[in-house]
């Protein structure tokens, strides 16, 4: 009789279950909600400032550049539509998610010395023509929304990964089918089906 091998079996690799599914769309959602919070705030704050003569003059980030706000909307529509949409539709929502998250990125590293936005409103303090503002200083808000934009990155990046194991919209959301009336083989079943609504002459 032969000793039993000590050595223990590999333990097989357990099958994502649903609660894992539901924590990683979790931080999916919560991801896209803080990059969301973090881009549309800095944009809205003075990313640029100086003086035309003796104005000070200040632009915010929509004024420099329009595209870190416009893409972090675009990244709360995706997270949405990820519950409308199943299999290669998850990954394309990832997909976008994630680019929309560096392009928000790329936009506010470019936003943050960016002096045009803040000479034309120079410009515009003086009413006067290829005005160049002077003693230009930025702030730190362009960096606020490139860690938005990278948050939104990452979120795009779960989808990929975990998108196809997330429930998707339970089947009570979807539209009713309308039963088929049943066919009225006696004039009996003719009378019952008149009393439900019914049209018992319908195919």
């Amino acid at each position: 009789m032969t000793a039993a091998d000590p050595t223990p079996a590999p333990a097989a690799t357990a099958p994502a279950t649903p609660a894992a599914g539901r924590r990683t769309l979790g931080v999916m959602l919560l991801l896209t909600v803080l990059s969301a919070v973090l881009v549309l705030t800095a944009v809205g704050r003075v990313w640029a400032e100086g003086r035309a003569g003796t104005l000070d003059v200040s632009v915010t980030g929509g004024r420099i550049s329009e595209l870190p706000g416009g893409l972090a909307l675009v990244g709360l529509a995706a997270a949405v539509a990820v519950f409308a949409v199943r299999g290669v539709g998850r990954l394309a929502v990832g997909a976008l998610t994630l680019l929309a998250g560096l392009g928000a990125a790329a936009a506010s590293v470019a936003g943050a010395s960016d002096t045009a936005a803040l000479d034309s409103a120079a410009s515009g303090k003086l009413a006067l023509a290829g005005t160049t503002a002077t003693e230009v200083s930025h702030t730190a808000w362009p960096w606020v929304a490139l860690a938005g934009g990278l948050l939104l990155a990452a979120a795009g990046l779960i989808t990929l990964r975990f998108g196809r194991g997330w429930p998707a919209m339970g089947s009570r959301y979807e539209a009713p089918t309308r039963k088929a009336p049943a066919k009225a083989d006696t004039p009996g079943d003719l009378w019952k089906a008149l009393d439900r609504g019914e049209d018992p002459t319908a195919v």
